[in-house]
């Protein structure tokens, strides 16, 4: 289950925390620029202060799309620095563009830009720590909302974990009520805090109300209708917040959200992460790598092509059909690697001492420059950069009847590298274990994305490349 990616406003966070959770990055960007021009001596001028305003939409923007703080929600701070580090590297790409197109870099000082740019994310990583500080202090010294749970279940035991877990959310779980007496067979149980059974949900109105419970979440199933509109009635003598959690966290989300159609409050169980301003943000990024890469290494793929077309007899550029996005059949470029160019109804994988591969294939399949051509796939728009990779159709007929959720990788378009190559499964798929596996991770990659995790991936797989495992 994956009710942690579910986009929802925290109800826990007090607002002027939930304010600077949002400012905070744009803040100590500017203030680290204006202290830059003060120490070096440097007067604040409108040339600064419009770089002040340009700098706080866009990091403000930026951040946001590459949502470091799901892993500094996670305590993963190794990854919650690597995302502000690759974010403050796009940034500065977009400023240096900015200036260079506009003509303006050269009305600033070269030194405070510099050390802005050397010094901004080591700040950046100093005011997340200094504000979690505080918020733990805060937690320790002030009066926490004091909240219980309606139902003991699954759902109820992972929020009061979470709850345990985010002190600057300042709020106290006291237990829980449920008709069914206790139960620990959830996953969430072990880890959760110690359960306190306060008693059935007959019991709820008049313990909250000699308690002064601040906050109720109630987390029944959509089949307990009649009794969440009994307890609604209950406790309408009483002031506190009522919450409800939906069961729909007992579904494999992705990407879910809440959203509204003509008016109507719906929920978004599965989608693809790619939508609105994050499909531009994919599409700009693809086109603006596909032809720097395709500039590059132009002469290199012109040489490519040559030795194919010298080496062995055929086409220099395989065409084979592969599913695109929503499963809509593309057109898939490759150099040659083989003597034969399969692409009917049954197609054999390639293995180790494959005899249909030639022997300048064999050198570009172990160092994947084979692919190269599909950056011209990117540019034209039926594939990404990183993303799920592409089989060949007769793959895709085998597998979507064996695999659970297999063609919810194809929610996206597919990629020339992606989450399960550089995690060990690059290559050969000769079990349908292997071929599960690689789809957990494609769909775990659409759970997650980021514009980091795309940048992560891409460097990771260039170590993966020069390894050579798996490629035949």
């Amino acid at each position: 289950m994956n009710s942690e990616r579910m986009q929802v406003t925290t109800v826990g966070d007090i607002p002027v925390f939930s304010f600077f959770k949002r400012a905070l990055d744009p803040l100590v960007i500017l203030g680290t620029l204006f202290v830059l021009t003060r120490v070096m001596g440097e007067p604040f001028t409108g040339n600064y202060m419009v770089l002040a305003i340009i700098a706080f939409f866009v990091s403000a923007w930026l951040y946001e799309q590459v949502d470091a703080s799901r892993n500094w929600r996670g305590g993963r701070l190794m990854a919650f620095a690597r995302d502000v580090f690759f974010g403050w590297a796009i940034f500065v790409a977009i400023i240096v563009l900015i200036g260079y197109a506009t003509g303006y870099g050269y009305q600033y000082a070269e030194n405070v830009i510099l050390w802005w740019f050397i010094l901004t994310p080591f700040v950046l990583l100093g005011g997340h720590l200094a504000l979690r500080k505080i918020a733990s202090d805060l937690h320790r010294g002030g009066q926490p909302r004091s909240v219980v749970i309606v139902g003991l279940n699954e759902t109820g035991l992972k929020l009061a974990r979470r709850i345990g877990e985010s002190p600057h959310h300042m709020m106290e779980v006291r237990g829980f009520f449920d008709d069914r007496g206790a139960r620990r067979d959830s996953p969430d149980a072990a880890s959760a805090p110690a359960v306190a059974l306060l008693g059935k949900m007959a019991d709820i109105a008049d313990y909250v109300r000699e308690q002064g419970i601040n906050v109720i979440f109630i987390s029944q199933p959509m089949s307990a209708q009649p009794r969440v509109r009994q307890l609604l009635d209950e406790l309408q003598d009483t002031t506190a917040s009522i919450y409800f959690l939906p069961d729909i966290y007992t579904f494999d989300l992705m990407q879910a959200r809440f959203d509204e159609v003509g008016g109507m409050p719906v929920v978004a169980i599965r989608e693809t992460p790619f939508s609105g301003i994050n499909s531009l943000v994919k599409r700009s990024s693809d086109i603006l790598l596909a032809c720097v890469i395709l500039l590059l290494l132009a002469p290199f793929m012109i040489g490519i092509a040559i030795a194919v077309k010298c080496t062995s007899p055929g086409p220099v550029i395989f065409r084979q059909r592969r599913y695109g996005l929503n499963g809509d059949e593309i057109v898939v470029y490759k150099f040659r690697s083989m003597a034969v160019t399969e692409d009917g109804a049954r197609v054999t994988q390639a293995r180790k001492d494959d005899m249909r591969v030639t022997r300048l294939g064999a050198v570009l399949r172990r160092t994947s420059l084979d692919e190269l051509p599909q950056f011209i796939n990117v540019l034209e728009g039926s594939m990404s950069i990183v993303g799920p990779r592409p089989h060949a159709v007769a793959h895709n007929e085998q597998y979507r009847g064996l695999i659970k959720g297999y063609m919810l990788r194809h929610k996206v378009k597919p990629g020339i590298t992606g989450w399960a190559q550089v995690n060990g499964l690059r290559g050969e798929t000769d079990t349908l274990d292997k071929m599960a596996a690689r789809v957990e991770f494609d769909l775990d990659y659409l759970r997650s994305w980021s514009l980091a995790l795309d940048l992560w991936i891409i460097l990771r797989t260039v170590k993966v490349v020069l390894k050579r495992d798996n490629a035949y």
